[in-house]
């Protein structure tokens, strides 16, 4: 039962978490450029991901997963992040909340 009450509570964090990211975005890209915001989203995920690989002491990944690795990073950490902030210089926080949400319904 603490498992389950473990798992629901990370996945609410992570749901708070998330929902604050997409206005963040739209207030940043007043200011800043979506390829500026991007590269500073990546540095800043790849310099915690590495501060808690090595932490940890996590093993590197066995060469057979580097595409799927590659394809992953590509995606999450570059054309989700940048086609997100092109898309909220032309429209607002809240449609591009629920436009996700309604793609995610469409993908699961």
């Amino acid at each position: 039962m603490k498992r389950t009450t473990e798992g629901w509570g990370s996945g609410l964090l992570a749901v708070i978490i998330f929902s604050g990211s997409l206005p963040a975005t739209r207030v940043a890209v007043a200011d800043f450029s979506p390829i500026f915001l991007t590269c500073a989203r990546a540095m800043i995920a790849a310099l915690l991901g590495g501060i808690f690989l090595g932490a940890f002491r996590q093993p590197r990944p066995q060469r057979c997963d580097s595409v799927p690795l590659i394809l992953v990073a590509v995606g999450g950490v570059v054309g989700f992040p940048l086609l997100t902030a092109l898309a909220l210089q032309h429209i607002t926080a809240a449609y591009s909340i629920v436009f996700i949400g309604l793609l995610r319904r469409v993908v699961s």
